[in-house]
């Protein structure tokens, strides 16, 4: 047995590892079932954008809040009541689904709770992983992590357009029973999961943020993550691309939202093996511009399976500055501080994914579909060259050990 493989006899792993996968399928069957639903009612760009912006808001103004809550209390209770509400939200997306036409101020109602439960899910995930493991396995830990992820989001789009195309019900019954799934896995966890020693009051709320504007490898790797997906992500028109630009139904939506994940399955997975140990910031900012080309080469096809590769190249690019990301924000940060730290990171992300999607639907209303897309790849490049400048630690960084102990 491989050590890379070894690393999964770890029980709490293995649960920890289903339930994110679970979660992960989950959430991508919501994203292909809501994206289509709402564009099918509304005909509007925009209101793709609003998917995003309702999840974000909350996420906003929670994650914080959420990274504390990981510090000063149970992260495994933490995660279990998150996946409560997420399974809430999925028996309300069901509901909503029974109508002939529903409004779609229901579901962007309903997918503000999804904001709420991510808000304190992500912190308490990304703080409790490091717990499961020993240190020197951890960066093999975070690879076979965004592997479960990734597969998932291969399966979720995939599954959820094939579904849909039979029933919205259908796609939304199923995800909530893998939430539950998710749910059971998480309470399966052995061990105590809260922090030793004495907890955060209030006044640790903003420590988080101290410390990751203090690190400045740190700050350079979420930022540019930030900005670059924030402008390079087509996530949120794909339904326009699939339906009126690409000419294909729910399947070819859930084969283009599944693509990215299935490049970034194959580049976690070879990093689980094969972990970066060499000039880590130039390859970072290098996939990170690749990322951008494939924004622009996607906007301007109008070949589905061109779309599709473009789409997986995209992806495996992008898993590199997950993984980069991740493995220095986590080995630097002291188990007391995770929680917040996470939450920070997270922070991040939500902007580039969530409000990003409502970034290009803005755009896409604004200026059209395709020139908003291309748009978006360019000042990806552009976040790329600005970050070499304002960011030498990291482009310098080499291993992410030594860079993790700036």
């Amino acid at each position: 047995m491989t050590e890379a493989v070894s690393v999964l006899r770890n029980r709490n792993l293995t649960l920890f590892l289903a339930a994110r996968f679970c979660s992960a399928i989950a959430v991508m069957m919501f994203s292909v079932a809501v994206g289509w639903q709402v564009y099918a009612l509304t005909h509007s760009p925009f209101a793709l954008g609003m998917v995003g912006l309702v999840q974000f808001l909350p996420a906003f103004f929670l994650t914080l809040p959420g990274g504390l809550a990981a510090d000063r209390f149970d992260r495994r209770r933490i995660l279990l009541g998150s996946f409560a509400l997420e399974i809430l939200v999925g028996v309300a997306l069901f509901i909503i689904s029974l109508y002939p036409s529903p409004h779609a101020g229901w579901i962007f109602a309903t997918l503000m709770f999804i904001g709420v439960g991510r808000a304190f899910m992500a912190p308490s995930n990304g703080s409790l992983l490091p717990l499961l493991v020993e240190p020197d396995k951890f960066p093999r830990a975070i690879a076979w992590n965004s592997t479960a992820f990734q597969t998932a989001t291969i399966a979720g789009p995939a599954l959820g357009g094939i579904l849909y195309a039979v029933s919205p019900s259908l796609v939304y019954a199923t995800a909530t029973g893998l939430f539950l799934l998710g749910f059971i896995a998480i309470a399966g966890l052995r061990g105590k999961w809260k922090v030793p020693g004495q907890a955060p009051g209030l006044g640790g709320l903003l420590e988080g943020v101290h410390y990751v504007f203090a690190k400045k490898v740190i700050l350079g790797a979420v930022s540019l993550d930030l900005f670059a997906v924030l402008f390079g992500g087509a996530t949120a028109l794909l339904p326009v691309f699939a339906r009126d630009i690409l000419r294909t139904g729910p399947w070819g939506l859930g084969v283009l939202r599944s693509s990215p994940a299935v490049g970034a399955a194959i580049v976690a997975l070879w990093l689980a093996h094969h972990p970066i140990r060499s000039r880590a910031g130039h390859r970072m900012f290098a996939c990170v511009a690749i990322f951008g080309v494939c924004t622009i080469i996607f906007a301007l096809s109008r070949n589905f399976w061109l779309s599709t590769v473009a789409l997986v190249i995209l992806g495996a690019a992008d898993m590199v500055s997950v993984i980069v990301r991740g493995t220095l924000v986590q080995v630097s940060t002291p188990d007391a501080m995770r929680g917040r730290v996470s939450a920070v990171n997270m922070l991040f992300i939500g902007a580039s994914n969530e409000l990003g999607e409502f970034e290009s639907g803005m755009t896409a209303a604004w200026f059209g579909t395709v020139p908003a897309t291309v748009v978006g790849g360019v000042g990806t490049l552009v976040v790329v060259f600005l970050w070499l400048r304002f960011f030498p630690a990291l482009r310098r960084a080499d291993r992410l050990e030594d860079a993790a102990v700036e």
